[in-house]
């Protein structure tokens, strides 16, 4: 993966154009020019993960920190201070669209390259590996008149992907679509989008009520930052418009109380809200190289209780000369939540934890990111070991007496049974 460039021979301005189209080439999503006293180190993540990929020597390091400035449309001149740019233009006929920040650090300004990507949103809720009991209950939410729909998940994990397919499919003459974003990251034919610009006073919230006034059947709101834009946006969705938006929070149940905690009236998000889709991306297994092994007892036992499935065997990584340690590309793994009126009741009514807890994961009824993620092992998409690094078990299972990721070391004894919920 590391790569030498002939700095000596080559013009920084093909040196930049190369790593950047061969970062594309190696569906990187990041590279990080790092400053140390000396050289700059040159990192790019894959699925996920920064991997080292050059060294650029002290000679070439501020020629080359100037030349990604200059084409990203930042002030060269301005070293003290963050800055934001971007690139779109076409490097040897590869149309990129790449965000550009730069920080200040005390050996330099480190800066760091986005690769946006979008072929995921242009091809439909289908391929983002929702369950066709999840895809079902992404359709009837996306279908309803209105209500708000909230997309969760730590920074990186594909909100804004989600987002701008259900977009894509709600996207029709007889709707009329508006989004207020911070940046809008991909323009879409036929959608009213709008740029915030906090400088002027042009806010999520200020937004929000203008847009109330334009008429909208959908409304986007690229983040839930405040209590303000969350109470308006509640308002908005029981006044007949179906709003999508994205929050940082774990998990369903989470979501809930991140709400309320941001002094949503209880009955307001009772009757407002109808779904929360809680999502993480996990490594995908090479299909070329991933092979099956025999499944520890301590797996066993998890899909057993978790599942209630009895297993044998399970898929895991290997590695070979067309993916990274056994790993090719990032596949999502989701939780998909109506709320029914048992649970609108719930949240109106200010009902204990645990037995809200209960109502959003009752048997047959949401599927956790657990669930999810083991069936997906179990369907060679992921391993094992993938899935317990992305999910904090203890708060899926409702369990402080078991760490299941325990079963990364190998451990093969019987365990204490895991709590069933």
């Amino acid at each position: 993966m590391f790569k030498e460039y002939d700095y000596e021979k080559l013009p920084v301005v093909d040196i930049v154009n190369e790593m950047i189209l061969d970062a594309a080439k190696k569906n990187a999503s990041d590279i990080h020019f790092d400053p140390t006293p000396t050289i700059l180190n040159v990192r790019i993540r894959i699925d996920g993960e920064l991997i080292n990929y050059a060294t650029v020597p002290e000679s070439v390091k501020n020629p080359l920190i100037t030349r990604i400035k200059i084409i990203s449309g930042m002030n060269i001149t301005e070293s003290r201070l963050p800055q934001d740019g971007a690139i779109k233009n076409l490097i040897k006929d590869d149309s990129l669209d790449l965000r550009v920040s730069s920080l200040p650090t005390v050996y330099g300004e480190k800066v760091v390259i986005r690769i946006l990507d979008y072929k995921m949103s242009t091809n439909g809720l289908e391929s983002l590996g929702f369950s066709q009991k999840n895809l079902a209950k992404v359709q009837k939410l996306i279908n309803e008149p209105n209500g708000i729909l909230l997309i969760t998940g730590a920074t990186g994990t594909g909100k804004s992907t989600t987002v701008y397919s259900m977009l894509q499919s709600l996207n029709t003459t007889e709707r009329n679509i508006i989004t207020v974003e911070d940046p809008v990251e991909m323009k879409l034919a036929g959608i009213n989008q709008v740029q915030t610009m906090s400088e002027i006073g042009l806010t999520f919230a200020n937004a929000l009520r203008s847009i109330l006034r334009q008429d909208p059947n959908v409304i986007m709101i690229g983040e839930i930052r405040d209590d303000e834009t969350a109470r308006i946006a509640v308002r908005a969705s029981i006044t007949g418009h179906l709003v999508l938006s994205t929050i940082h929070t774990n998990n369903s149940l989470n979501t809930i109380e991140r709400l309320l905690d941001m002094d949503v009236e209880r009955y307001l998000l009772g009757s407002a809200l109808t779904g929360v889709i809680s999502q993480r991306l996990v490594k995908k297994l090479c299909p070329k190289c991933r092979t099956s092994r025999p499944a520890t007892l301590y797996e066993k036992n998890v899909f057993k209780q978790v599942l209630g499935m009895d297993i044998t065997d399970i898929y895991a990584p290997v590695g070979c000369d067309e993916c990274y340690q056994g790993y090719k590309g990032r596949i999502a793994i989701q939780e998909v939540l109506v709320i029914d009126q048992n649970i609108r009741d719930a949240i109106t009514n200010d009902i204990r934890k645990e037995e809200l807890r209960k109502l959003v994961y009752k048997k047959d009824s949401t599927i956790t990111l657990l669930e999810d993620g083991l069936t997906k092992v179990m369907e060679g998409l992921s391993s094992f070991e993938e899935i317990l690094r992305v999910i904090d078990i203890d708060d899926d299972l409702g369990s402080e007496e078991i760490n299941i990721k325990n079963a990364l070391i190998g451990k093969t004894q019987e365990v204490t049974p895991i709590e069933t919920l």
